[in-house]
């Protein structure tokens, strides 16, 4: 398990509930959150790194930007 750090731009906690189903189904997911304190709007995920481009792709699905950060 690693943790992914990724830059989004989700607003609020309507914008998290969009999100939850998405990440609940994706398996290999241990925890995640996202922090709506920061600007970059960071979404902190931990899990196997192979999983970044199904986090990735079922945020872009759900309508939200998503950049993972290095």
């Amino acid at each position: 398990m690693e943790t992914l750090k990724f830059k989004t731009n989700l607003k609020c906690n309507g914008c998290i509930s969009a999100i939850t189903p998405t990440m609940n189904s994706i398996e290999g997911i241990a925890s995640w959150k996202v922090d709506l304190a920061t600007p970059e709007r960071l979404l902190t995920v931990e899990c196997n790194p192979e999983k970044a481009g199904d986090i990735l792709a079922g945020i872009r699905k759900a309508g939200y930007e998503i950049e993972l950060i290095p």
